[in-house]
């Protein structure tokens, strides 16, 4: 994989997702999602839903369109990265809402309504990217790339151990021609387990392999976690009702299409670990 091919990647697949997001709420999709982003900045009440949500469509579009440009140099990267850190910065805020935890489950950091928000993440390390990589080191790049998929690996992974958890995805794992066999060998909760499980050692083995510069185990991990984001795909054709004649898909093909924002954040870390990893060995070799 080259450069020219991993950027084109890169920006393949965020501005697919961003389209799709920004078409869906522009449609009407998820009202409760962009009622809750605006109630926490309390703007909700003064605004319809149809205008909130056409808002935040409208708002996506514009970040996708705006990324296209950029590659053509049509617009400024300065001025893309900065409205690309204003969008996620407005979802990501809401984490500080009370109504994005579950109170009642101390300990481990559970998330709610903010395990779609917390992917948001995923957008910055790939505008950084594809527009500022000669400001940072490759060891740099590929951690902002690897940390958001970590972190959403480690974090919704961890959650599987919870009941809550395991049965909130039986929709999804019995519909699933790969997954449902789980059933038939776990219990619900077992197989939640396998799950998470499964996310959570290989989102560690990775990171290893990235720390290590060891290339097996890069491999390994990857493929572990890419096919993680890729199985959440295969939600969108398996679940019912997940596409929709009048929005295109529902919450949960919300949900699972901002996973192509990881696959774009593993693409980045195989290119510098995998397929640059020579310049990334001269690079620790002078810095070390």
């Amino acid at each position: 994989m080259t450069l020219n091919q991993t950027e084109n990647a890169v920006t393949a697949l965020l501005n697919f997702s961003l389209a799709i997001l920004g078409l869906t709420f522009l449609l009407g999709a998820n009202p409760n999602a962009v009622l809750a982003i605006f109630n926490f900045y309390s703007l909700g009440a003064s605004v319809s839903e149809d205008a909130l949500g056409a808002i935040a469509g409208i708002t996506l579009l514009l970040l996708a369109l705006m990324i296209f440009a950029a590659r053509f140099k049509l617009v400024s990267t300065k001025t893309v990265t900065l409205f690309a850190a204003l969008v996620t910065a407005i979802p990501l805020l809401t984490l500080f809402s009370p109504t994005r935890w579950m109170t009642d489950f101390g300990g481990f950091p559970i998330i709610g309504s903010g395990q779609g928000i917390i992917k948001y993440f995923a957008i910055m390390p790939l505008c950084l990217f594809l527009f500022y990589r000669d400001r940072f080191s490759y060891s740099q790049i590929t951690y902002l790339n690897f940390a958001p998929v970590a972190m959403v690996l480690l974090w919704i992974g961890g959650m599987k151990f919870f009941e809550f958890e395991a049965k909130g995805i039986v929709g999804l794992v019995e519909t699933s021609p790969f997954m449902s066999w789980l059933y038939d060998v776990f219990s619900v909760q077992g197989a939640s387990n396998v799950i998470g499980g499964f996310d959570v050692f290989f989102a560690l083995l990775l990171g290893a392999g990235i720390y290590a510069r060891n290339k097996p185990t890069i491999i390994v991990g990857g493929l572990a976690c890419l096919s993680v984001f890729l199985m959440t795909q295969t939600f969108l054709f398996t679940v019912p009702n997940t596409f929709n004649s009048t929005t295109i898909v529902n919450r949960l093909g919300q949900f699972v299409i901002k996973d192509l924002w990881f696959v774009a954040n593993l693409a980045i870390v195989a290119y510098y670990t995998l397929f640059n990893a020579g310049s990334c060995e001269n690079e620790r070799t002078q810095r070390g």
